[in-house]
């Protein structure tokens, strides 16, 4: 069986928790920032956990992060 190859774009993305989850970093803080809060900014720096849904998928395309 050859070697998987590792999605690069995907990996650039996305961090492996210590207990396996899959971190990311939240969406929609690039531009336009002026007509949002500074709260709403604030909570957009954050990360996250990716959500179940598309773990089954990430971790295939990861399959060695």
């Amino acid at each position: 069986m050859p070697k998987m190859k590792t999605s690069k774009s995907a990996a650039k993305r996305f961090k492996k928790t210590g207990t396996g989850k899959l971190k990311r970093m939240k969406a929609y803080k690039s531009h336009i920032l002026t007509k949002k809060s500074a709260k709403r900014k604030r909570n957009l720096r954050k990360s996250t956990i990716a959500d179940a849904t598309n773990v089954k998928n990430m971790k295939k395309i990861l399959p060695y992060i």
